[in-house]
């Protein structure tokens, strides 16, 4: 279930308004409460997890795993593996990953919880608040100039969105704007504020997921797995190379684009996908920007300044900030200062809960985690091999302990550098998206959002 947060004055819809509908009035909406994920974490069995990597010499030698920043704050970036007669079943989202980087090495993660498992996942379009907190308690680490770009940065893409922003705002106090005037407006507005592509994104991706109807998604459906193939298509189809990069900043279609990106994907769900996206990302908006302290009927993105904005709106300037400090020059260097502190609240939190292996909860759609801190739980690793039906085996069991140790940076290109990472991808077949170039320090990748 969702977690019962305060929330914005005025809102036309609740949490658990937007909740019922998503389980009760959608063809998959079951799966929310009864996939095959959550229901093994909280069996407290032994749980299989897939992870890809690229490092396996490395590991190898160092017996070490880092773990990832991103969508699963400071983990080990995993998919479920199910266990059935013929072999070890990998959910669609790891059959996925393992086409998409046919050079990784798949390996087979096995973790004995001490208990069964809290299914509180991480929905990662809620940790602006966060980003802020922590960009506001080590902002001494950057110079007065870093900050002051960091401000003037923020403050020009705030500005330059104030329009679209109190436009998604009073939709969702209840406000009907049309449709492809808003898709329009989003659309435009991505380029000044990054997050909002983030968003755009998953609301389509949660609206494929739960209403999709074709066979292939009824098949995973029985599988008790939303279908992630579908949502993969719509971000192929709708930016190019975004297979090599897969980079949300740029997921920006136009009404008229959408329309024929959705009609291509299931073409009975053509007609309502924009007004859905105009309804649910104007309340999520909403919801992960605006402290609960405010109306969305009532505040105006236009002409605020940014103390305002960051009592205000501080999941929306914490997401901001996050997406801009990642191109500052130094912050490959200042990159574990920023990251392990919110690494650190995150271990601390699934400890206390005694959450071994977390998961992105956006909907649970099989990316799931292993937390590196949490010492109640065992975890063996292997080597997998892959047989010509899909199913995995233990091949070489490996010594390496997964150790609370953030893996290497690297950040997406902005837009105008998009062009010349391409040709560096094309140079350098088989690096998969958002993830490093290997390293010796590099040893294991992740898929941050």
């Amino acid at each position: 279930m969702p977690a019962q947060r305060r929330i914005p004055a005025s809102l036309a819809e609740s949490e658990s308004d937007w909740r019922h509908y998503l389980e009760h009035s959608t063809p998959n909406g079951w799966l929310l409460r009864h996939n095959a994920m959550t229901e093994a974490l909280a069996s407290g069995q032994p749980m299989y997890l897939l992870h890809v990597t690229r490092g396996i010499d490395a590991i190898r030698a160092s017996r070490e795993l880092h773990v990832s920043t991103g969508c699963l704050v400071g983990s080990l970036y995993c998919s479920p593996l199910t266990s059935q007669r013929e072999g070890l079943r990998p959910h669609n989202l790891g059959a996925y990953l393992m086409r998409m980087k046919p050079s990784s090495t798949p390996l087979i993660c096995e973790v004995t919880p001490d208990a069964p498992i809290r299914t509180k996942g991480v929905d990662y379009l809620h940790l602006g608040p966060i980003h802020l907190r922590t960009y506001l308690r080590y902002q001494s680490f950057l110079t007065q100039a870093e900050n002051d770009q960091i401000d003037r940065t923020v403050l020009t893409g705030t500005r330059a969105t104030a329009g679209f922003l109190d436009v998604a705002l009073r939709n969702a106090a209840g406000r009907s704007t049309e449709t492809p005037e808003f898709i329009n407006q989003l659309s435009d507005a991505i380029a000044h504020m990054p997050f909002l592509g983030y968003l755009y994104f998953e609301v389509l991706s949660e609206y494929l997921m739960l209403h999709s109807a074709t066979p292939e998604t009824k098949t995973y459906a029985q599988a008790g797995e939303l279908n992630n193939w579908i949502c993969k298509r719509l971000a192929f189809a709708a930016v190019d190379s975004m297979d090599r990069l897969f980079d949300l900043a740029r997921f920006n279609p136009r009404h008229h684009r959408l329309v024929r990106l959705i009609d291509g994907l299931e073409p009975a769900l053509a007609p309502g996908a924009a007004d859905y996206v105009r309804r649910r990302v104007s309340h999520l908006f909403a919801r992960t920007t605006l402290h609960p302290s405010q109306d969305a009927a009532s505040f105006t993105f236009q002409g605020a300044e940014l103390g305002t904005l960051r009592e205000a709106a501080p999941g929306l300037m914490g997401q901001m900030i996050f997406r801009e400090i990642r191109y500052l020059p130094r912050y490959p260097q200042l990159y574990h200062c920023f990251e392990k502190a919110k690494a650190l609240e995150a271990w601390n939190y699934w400890n206390s809960e005694g959450i071994p292996t977390p998961f992105n909860g956006v909907v649970p759609k099989g990316e799931i985690g292993i937390n590196p801190a949490y010492h109640r739980s065992k975890v063996r690793v292997w080597a997998a091999r892959h047989d010509s039906r899909g199913y995995l085996h233990p091949d070489e069991e490996i010594q390496a302990a997964v150790t609370p140790h953030l893996a290497s940076w690297w950040a997406p290109p902005r837009e105008r550098e998009a062009h010349t990472a391409m040709a560096e991808f094309r140079v350098a077949p088989g690096l998969g998206a958002r993830s490093p170039i290997p390293t010796q320090r590099t040893l294991t990748s992740g898929i941050p959002a």
